[in-house]
């Protein structure tokens, strides 16, 4: 699935860019792996159950991606994707511009850009940690092609949040049609569920 020196090229590069911005707390640093980039590649639960059949090419678009983080993952594991990561936040951008430069991801792209003046519709949407579900399905909605899915990633207080969210659903008349859970490979119990919405 993935190729571990080329991701210890990229965790040695984050590192170094975070230690300049401040892209995850210093406390996180050690748990990059299992926080951040184990976390972001739970999409692959997504794909074995929805996407085996999707032909290739498509596009994937990161709302609020700050670090990188499913975006850049994501961009690195599936070549045959066009990710973008979107943020409005200058520096997280060009951190993420010198990541796809100096590791050479093709098929890496950044946005900067609040998701509200974005114009162009994608195939898939992710969106992790930026806000409650009920505010960044505003967000994610007007951008995502029909049939396509978008694809939040929450944390055991998903049921609450999907529930919050139902004006905001039946607004857009799309349906969360699944949630998968997963565990983070950490010793203390750290659940995390992908909310799976479709249009």
């Amino acid at each position: 699935m993935y190729n571990k020196e080329f991701y210890k090229k990229y965790i040695e590069t984050f590192l170094e860019l975070n230690s300049k911005i401040n892209l995850i707390s210093k406390n996180d640093e050690k748990y990059l792996w299992e926080k951040h980039i184990f976390d972001s590649l739970a999409i692959k639960y997504f794909f074995e159950k929805y996407f085996k059949t999707h032909t290739s090419p498509f596009t994937l678009l990161d709302i609020g991606t700050g670090g990188g983080f499913p975006a850049v993952p994501i961009a690195i594991t599936y070549p045959d994707i066009e990710v973008f990561a979107l943020d409005s936040i200058r520096k997280k951008i060009n951190a993420i511009e010198t990541l796809k430069s100096e590791l050479d991801i093709k098929n890496l792209h950044t946005i900067c850009e609040r998701a509200e003046n974005i114009k162009t519709k994608y195939d898939l949407i992710t969106s992790r940690a930026v806000a409650p579900l009920k505010v960044i399905t505003e967000y994610a909605m007007p951008l995502l092609k029909d049939r396509g899915y978008f694809i939040a990633y929450k944390s055991l207080r998903a049921p609450e949040e999907i529930e919050e969210a139902k004006q905001t659903l039946k607004k857009y008349k799309a349906h969360v049609i699944d949630v998968i859970s997963y565990d983070l490979p950490l010793e203390e119990n750290h659940t995390r569920n992908l909310v799976v919405i479709a249009k």
